[in-house]
């Protein structure tokens, strides 16, 4: 899923607007996880005796800030100077000068030109995605071979279109093609800067702390 997000107003000098790339179905995923452990947390918290709803509220802690970190957080920032990636427990800002390439294989990845390898949780890779895509492109293929029997070669001229592909590797070839178009230039320059996402790691650190503790003193 892609928006577009605007530069803050307050900002001196004008950026680049940003496209963004997130996981629908991890959004979805996550929704439903709150959910579900918003309903039997609360209910524990409510009608729950004795330790039961410290117990709930230890857990909440713990689990809502991970599960909101590794689905719903996950979002990639683009535009022509540098590529911000905001994983479940950092966020990567990478100028388009640093990113010796990106590849695709069992997930996707952002490699910098001292090697170092990034993970992009916003672009997971679907194998069932590749395989509809595949089929799809095979039967276009057959399709276009018995047409070209009877009026010539399939394929060609202008009304050629581009084969069938899944969307998150749609998504890296722009990627890519952005990366090659931008990396030389000056304003694509910089450093690789990495920061932790402290607003996940602390309140989940406290919930298993509490949780610990609970389960010592039992």
């Amino acid at each position: 899923m892609t928006t577009p997000e605007h530069p803050s107003p307050a900002s001196q000098a004008p950026e680049a607007k940003d496209r963004v790339h997130r996981s629908s179905a991890g959004i979805a995923s996550g929704v439903m996880l709150l959910a579900l452990a918003g309903w039997l947390g609360i209910d524990a918290v409510v009608v729950g005796h004795g330790r039961t709803p410290w117990l709930a509220l230890a857990g909440l802690l713990l689990v809502v800030p991970l599960v909101v970190a590794y689905t719903i957080r996950p979002a990639i920032f683009v535009n022509e100077d540098r590529l911000r990636v905001r994983n479940p427990l950092r966020v990567i800002v990478l100028p388009w000068g640093t990113v010796a390439g990106l590849r695709s294989g069992y997930s996707n990845e952002v490699i910098t030109v001292s090697g170092t390898k990034y993970q992009l949780w916003a672009l997971p890779v679907s194998l069932r995605a590749r395989k509809r895509a595949a089929r799809q492109q095979a039967r276009a293929v057959a399709a276009g071979g018995q047409e070209g029997g009877l009026l010539g070669t399939p394929g060609t001229g202008a009304g050629r279109t581009e084969p069938p592909r899944a969307q998150t590797d749609k998504a890296m070839d722009d990627l890519k093609q952005l990366r090659d178009d931008r990396c030389t230039e000056e304003s694509a320059q910089g450093e690789v800067t990495v920061r932790w996402a402290y607003e996940v790691i602390a309140p989940a650190v406290a919930g298993a702390v509490l949780l610990a503790i609970l389960a010592a003193t039992g």
